[in-house]
């Protein structure tokens, strides 16, 4: 479904990089960091900013350059579709710029990390993480496209709950406490949360444990238990297990290398 399947990393700042995309050429970006501007056939423009996803259709040129002389980064797949994908994602059929703020932007970063450190290692099978993770990405981009965006009210709530989340990780976060929070039912808000971020409550408090787990393991001094103990998990087994599940390796694998510099 994927042909010339490539994944890449930029860092960019006032000095323009420029991309010709051949015919059936697709580009997918998702900056992470700071606002760019993208210039298409030298006329037209689009600026996009952390969180954003772009797909830029194939067959055009395109410039892209910082805001202001700031900074940006981001990842890049580069690929071509088959007709039998090209028939099932609309989104491969426009001739126009697609953009927009996603709420599986977060999700799909934590996935892409690990993947991108295996490219940079040259370790086996990896491209196929990369297609499998790209074809899933765009899939739900296309229910999101297709649903339409949340009013901004109800990003704002979502952006609220997450925020929660971020400062309260450690403790226990239900429906109930989340629907306190904004002042709304608990199915509601665990509804709108699944709708703003494509993860149940529970799915995001998780991969935010898993996060710290991951800085705590490469940083600090604390073990395996003190470490599944500081994010609120009791059984030592489950917090290795929910570890193993998100980045296909062990904490005990990820402290060896801490060990060994």
């Amino acid at each position: 479904m994927l042909i010339n399947l490539d994944l890449l990393h930029i860092q960019g700042s006032s000095k323009q990089k420029i991309f010709n995309l051949s015919a059936q050429e697709f580009h997918f970006h998702m900056i992470t960091y700071g606002n760019c501007i993208y210039e298409i056939d030298h006329h037209e423009i689009v600026t996009a900013k952390k969180g954003d996803f772009i797909l830029l259709p194939a067959n055009r040129t395109i410039q892209l350059y910082a805001v202001d002389k700031g900074l940006y980064e981001g990842y890049i797949f580069t690929f071509k579709a088959n007709k039998v994908l090209t028939e099932q994602l609309p989104m491969l059929k426009q001739s126009h710029i697609i953009k927009s703020t996603s709420g599986i932007f977060d999700r799909t970063l934590d996935k892409l990390r690990p993947i991108w450190q295996d490219k940079v290692e040259a370790t086996s099978y990896n491209n196929i993480r990369i297609g499998s993770l790209l074809l899933d990405t765009l899939a739900i981009w296309q229910r999101e496209l297709d649903r339409g965006e949340l009013s901004p009210a109800s990003i704002m709530q979502v952006e609220r709950m997450k925020s929660y989340i971020q400062n309260h990780y450690r403790e226990k976060i239900t429906k109930e406490t989340l629907g306190d929070y904004i002042r709304r039912t608990p199915s509601y808000a665990a509804m709108l949360f699944k709708k703003g971020t494509t993860q149940t409550i529970s799915e995001y408090v998780h991969a935010t444990r898993m996060k710290t787990a991951v800085y705590m393991l490469n940083n600090s001094l604390l073990n395996i238990t003190e470490i599944a103990e500081y994010l609120g998990y009791n059984d030592v087994s489950y917090f290795q297990r929910l570890f193993k599940r998100t980045f296909g390796k062990t904490a005990s694998e990820m402290l060896s290398t801490r060990e060994r510099i």
